[in-house]
């Protein structure tokens, strides 16, 4: 699974980073992730408010940081093939 945190760099991009890899390592999940910070690259993605979390090239979320509880259920259900949007 890549996971990407988009986001320039601000508090709730940095805060959307660390809730993402605590959820990561306390569940166990085999997933490369990544910050992208490059407002070129974010554009690509079609975010207009970061920050934006992406499961395999997919925004689960955008302009806001979810709880740790909406991370691991996102990441469960796209594991298991579970449409995810917010």
């Amino acid at each position: 699974m890549e996971i990407k945190v988009l986001g320039t760099g601000c508090a709730k991009c940095k805060q959307l980073e660390k809730v993402t890899r605590e959820v990561v390592e306390q569940k166990g999940i085999h997933a490369t992730l990544t910050k992208v910070e490059d407002i070129l690259e974010i554009m690509k993605y079609q975010v207009m408010s970061t920050p934006a979390l992406v499961i395999d090239e997919k925004v689960v979320f955008k302009g806001r940081v979810p709880s740790a509880e909406e991370i691991a259920l996102a990441l469960k259900n796209h594991s298991s093939g579970i449409p995810q949007e917010h």
